[in-house]
């Protein structure tokens, strides 16, 4: 991989980092204290950094492998996927880093939901590539 490739991964990596930061941020300081009056928000709200960890944490790969154009792609972002909500779902249940101060069933479901977004990112992604490609070959 040449240095213009790392680079465009390093740079996407770093602000989905930094994304992940300020949502998560914005969800603790503005997001769940406004929108506490409402049992279904505070879930949402509870829920909402252990959702946009797994989905940001996944797209992490998924830029990697588009910009790289690996064979086993598809391979690589289901496994990270996985990996990343299993992580996620092991920190629930039996925290290790401090991220998780309760066991949530909710928070573990949100997880997965991240991850398969992500998973199905990366498929939206390919296929409209794809299409591109199909209509600039017809030209």
């Amino acid at each position: 991989m040449n240095w213009k490739s790392k680079k465009k991964v390093l740079v996407i990596n770093a602000f989905l980092v930094a994304v992940l930061f300020g949502l998560v941020s914005l969800n603790k300081e503005v997001l769940r204290p406004a929108l506490n009056s409402s049992h279904l928000l505070r879930i949402l709200t509870g829920c909402f950094p252990n959702f946009i960890a797994a989905y940001l944490i996944s797209l992490a790969f998924v830029s990697a492998v588009l910009i790289r154009k690996l064979k086993r792609g598809r391979l690589i972002i289901y496994l990270w996927s996985i990996a990343v909500f299993v992580i996620l779902m092991v920190e629930e249940i039996k925290p290790m880093w401090g991220a998780s101060t309760q066991y949530d069933t909710f928070d573990i479901i949100a997880s997965g939901v991240g991850s398969t977004l992500a998973i199905l990112t990366f498929e939206l992604i390919t296929m409209l590539g794809k299409k591109r490609n199909l209509r600039r070959a017809v030209k």
